[in-house]
């Protein structure tokens, strides 16, 4: 772990679009599923300072004994998480706290997108799924979207405040569910098995709002893309699993 190419992790939370355009993203860049680091993130940790993250974590970068002890646990809950076959194998709760399977969806093709209500991304997130799902829910297409408050408490309202914003400021019908942990030690399972098959940086951490995962007909987790990657951005990999 000492020998990681630090340079390629995130050293700042992103507080709005503008924020995370200093992040220089590349627009198209992903997440591979290999867990390999990103080599597009370049923000580099300072010397002498800590690198906070939502969720606690800070690493200072001369000493990582911390980091390596708390991530531990993540490794654990990425093993246990590995053991699911698909996406198929869970049930969550939709945003009116009814029990959903999501072998409902099997055969489908699914974009998996933890969304928030108060982020500077939030409003050309909502508007462009929105747009391709109406553009291809009718070909087996589906948007899964999971309300997360863990990053800048951004989506801090109740279930029945995210709905409303979501159907009828952006009149999403694409299904909403119950407010969730991405990232933790109450990391939604659906979200463990998510991200133990889809690698990201530092343990598999969600970045921020709105990053994304592309799932086949299979129920298998095939691409993973940063929160700047907008959903336009994605439309030609779902014309692809629609296709195949």
């Amino acid at each position: 772990m000492s020998s990681m190419a630090f340079s390629s992790v995130f050293s700042a939370p992103l507080h709005t679009l503008s924020q995370a355009n200093k992040l220089n993203f590349t627009p198209n860049s992903v997440y591979p599923v290999t867990g390999s680091i990103v080599s597009s993130i370049k923000t580099n940790f300072g010397s002498s300072k800590s690198a906070f993250f939502q969720h606690g974590f800070s690493l200072p970068s001369s000493n990582l004994s911390g980091f390596l002890l708390k991530s531990s646990s993540f490794s654990t809950i990425s093993a246990r998480a590995a053991t699911e076959k698909s996406i198929y194998d869970f049930t969550v709760k939709d945003i009116d706290r009814n029990d959903v399977s999501l072998s409902k969806f099997k055969g489908k093709i699914l974009l998996i997108v933890n969304v928030a209500s108060k982020c500077g991304l939030t409003t050309s997130n909502y508007k462009e799924l929105s747009h391709i799902y109406e553009k291809y829910k009718t070909q087996g297409f589906e948007i899964l979207a999971f309300p997360c408050n863990q990053f800048g408490g951004q989506e801090p309202g109740s279930n029945p405040e995210i709905k409303q914003f979501a159907c009828t400021r952006f009149k999403a019908e694409f299904p909403i569910f119950d407010k969730v942990d991405v990232n933790g030690p109450n990391t939604a399972p659906v979200y463990q098995f998510l991200k133990s098959n889809a690698g990201g940086l530092l343990g598999d951490l969600i970045k921020w709002n709105f990053e994304k995962f592309l799932v086949d007909k299979n129920g298998k987790v095939v691409q993973r893309y940063p929160p700047t990657t907008s959903p336009f951005q994605i439309e030609k990999d779902i014309q692809k699993l629609l296709a195949a």
